[in-house]
């Protein structure tokens, strides 16, 4: 499906010069002379190569359309992960090389997930857009820190690590965004 080349979006998979490429960050850029264009950091699908690359909108660009079906995750063995199709009872695995190495750590056993395929080859996941995480480790609060800005590092029971308000602690449960890894709110469990 063709589309403006300024309508490409974080998350889209597009056809560039003969390879898939997943749009990383976009950024929109009107310079002082001649016409805006669209600044797009992209990666490779297959192999992880970075491209950036300037669209303008009068150019066309090749939108891939994807297969996404839902799939639960089971289990993790030598760094394949098994997910089971949710109608067929089918189970497929995927290596790191499919699973953006940033989502790894949010696979949780049964979460739900969807599964991304060009062509019948899987391509990548997409997690829910929110998880719930147990804080395993919290800072200390530093006094005279003003409240309404300050925040502190934590550690999770999956061992990434974020920043949360001065009143979270330790053994909270607080509601993760999977795609930028930042607290959203606690818990309401």
């Amino acid at each position: 499906m063709k589309i403006d080349g300024n309508a490409v979006r974080p998350g889209n998979v597009i056809e560039h010069q003969g390879r898939l490429w997943r749009a990383v960050k976009i950024q929109h850029t009107q310079p002082g002379k001649g016409g805006a264009y669209l600044q797009v950091e992209m990666k490779d699908i297959r192999d992880g190569t970075k491209l950036n690359e300037r669209f303008r909108s009068s150019e066309k660009v090749e939108k891939v359309r994807l297969d996404q079906d839902e799939y639960q995750f089971l289990f993790e063995d030598g760094g394949l992960y098994t997910f089971m199709n949710n109608d067929t009872f089918e189970q497929i695995s995927l290596g790191a090389n499919v699973i953006n190495e940033d989502q790894i750590p949010y696979l949780q056993d049964g979460m739900t997930v969807q599964i991304e395929s060009y062509e019948d080859d899987p391509i990548g996941i997409k997690l829910p857009d929110t998880v719930v995480l147990e804080i395993i480790e919290a800072d200390a609060v530093v006094k005279g820190q003003t409240a309404s800005s300050s925040y502190k590092p934590a550690l999770l029971e999956n061992g990434v690590r974020i920043m949360v308000p001065p009143h979270i602690e330790s053994g909270t449960r607080i509601v993760v965004n999977t795609e930028e890894g930042v607290y959203m709110e606690r818990a309401k469990d």
